[in-house]
């Protein structure tokens, strides 16, 4: 158990001080060159230079090569509820023009309000979907902390979050090595509701005017992909922009939200392809929610059951055609020793989508893969259109959007691209 009254005093190599004063959030087991003592998970851990100078303090976690994740660097500070809730009233302030719109088309209540190590806060974030906070954990560093985490991601008046409005319940999610590591959740479980009324059912936020169910207690990450917002928007103004009617494939579709927004643009018909049959009946019930709106009600929605690699090779052989070809696979490159292998699976992504588009017609590829870098992505995109003979031209390359800021090198892992194939 946390003593709250004992910190960690810590001394780190030298790479770990220039790591520090360079402003990045991580100190490696291998830069820990002394502690104090044998502290546990949570430990605030006080480090100090070579001449016993004040570095930075930061949450402990003896069991991960992230030993120490830095909270405050440069100047002395007292990490309690006031400094929590001074650091989520500052990544609220960020995120306002996503908040306070007034144009039906645009109005958004799901969206992410914390988001870990770029907004000073390691291993946390906190998405909300309407009146739904889901707090997600990636390390039981944060478990003796919640106490002073809680008031400040609950209150409803007054507090640092009040401006998004009233929060009607907060869910718990624990990545899956924190679900591991069950001595040391004091009793806490992934998908427990910490604040107000159990959830029955998903609950249903709006994101640029359009519906969408998210499941926040049993969903993948806390429920729903806030991240490609933006890139969403883009391909409903795309297909806007050529007077609709397009035919659009969707592949990785999940549960329809880029399907969604390209019916909404005007598409005559949008195919979601997915391996997972729950995710396409979900991208259902994401449809069926926006009927009233006369152009998601007009679109063709075809949902189509398979892998994604195999479905596109049996569609450019039957001739099968489309006017736009989104592509937006799970992360390939979870580890540095899967790369290559990303690599690979991005290029034959990209030739096979090149296979089913018209002539003229618009790639939309993504990545979320941190290890892959953007000019990687790009680079290989833009080899299998050459060796495919379907030079790209592009129209924009984009990357996070508003509420996931970028922090550090680690933290830009989302990449897309917009290309018109010859």
């Amino acid at each position: 158990m946390v003593d709250a009254t004992r910190n960690l005093a810590v001394r780190v190599s030298s790479a770990g001080e220039r790591a520090i004063r360079s402003g990045h959030p991580w100190i490696f087991d291998g830069a820990i060159e002394s502690v104090s003592y044998d502290a546990p998970s949570g430990t605030l851990a006080v480090i100090f230079d070579r001449r016993r100078r004040f570095l930075a303090v930061g949450l402990y976690d003896p069991a991960s090569p992230i030993r120490i994740r830095i909270l405050h660097q440069g100047s002395s500070a007292t990490i309690d509820q006031t400094w929590f809730e001074a650091k989520f009233a500052t990544a609220l302030t960020q995120r306002l023009p996503l908040i306070q719109t007034s144009d039906p088309a645009r109005i958004t209540d799901g969206f992410r309000l914390l988001y870990g190590e770029n907004d000073g806060l390691p291993g946390l974030i906190l998405d909300r979907y309407a009146d739904t906070n889901v707090l997600k954990l990636y390390t039981p560093a944060w478990i003796p902390h919640l106490p002073a985490l809680l008031p400040g991601l609950t209150q409803t008046e007054n507090g640092p979050l009040a401006a998004v409005g009233p929060t009607r319940r907060l869910v718990l999610r624990l990545n899956r090595s924190t679900q591991n590591q069950v001595d040391l959740l004091n009793g806490l479980s992934d998908g427990q509701i910490l604040h107000g009324p159990p959830l029955e059912g998903p609950v249903i936020f709006r994101e640029n005017g359009l519906l969408f169910e998210a499941e926040p207690v049993a969903g993948q990450k806390t429920g729903f992909f806030l991240d490609q917002r933006e890139n969403r928007a883009k391909v409903e103004e795309l297909v806007a922009q050529e007077g609709g009617r397009w035919d659009v494939l969707n592949v990785f579709a999940y549960t329809g939200g880029f399907s969604l927004y390209a019916a909404r643009g005007g598409a005559s018909r949008v195919v979601s392809l997915d391996i997972s049959a729950p995710a396409l009946a979900a991208a259902e019930c994401n449809f069926a929610l926006n009927q009233p709106d006369p152009r998601v009600a007009e679109a063709r929605h075809e949902i189509l059951a398979a892998d994604a690699f195999t479905a596109l090779a049996q569609m450019a052989e039957s001739g099968r055609r489309f006017h736009m070809v989104i592509v937006d696979p799970p992360a390939f490159a979870k580890r540095q020793d899967e790369v290559e292998r990303a690599m690979n699976a991005y290029t034959k992504l990209a030739h096979l989508a090149l296979g089913v588009l018209r002539p003229g017609g618009t790639l939309v590829m993504a990545s979320c893969s941190s290890r892959v870098t953007a000019d990687m992505f790009f680079e290989a995109i833009h080899a299998a259109a050459q060796v495919a003979r379907r030079p790209l031209q592009e129209i924009a390359r984009t990357g996070h959007p508003l509420d996931h800021p970028v922090g550090f090198a680690e933290g830009a892992y989302l990449k897309c691209l917009f290309a018109v194939a010859a």
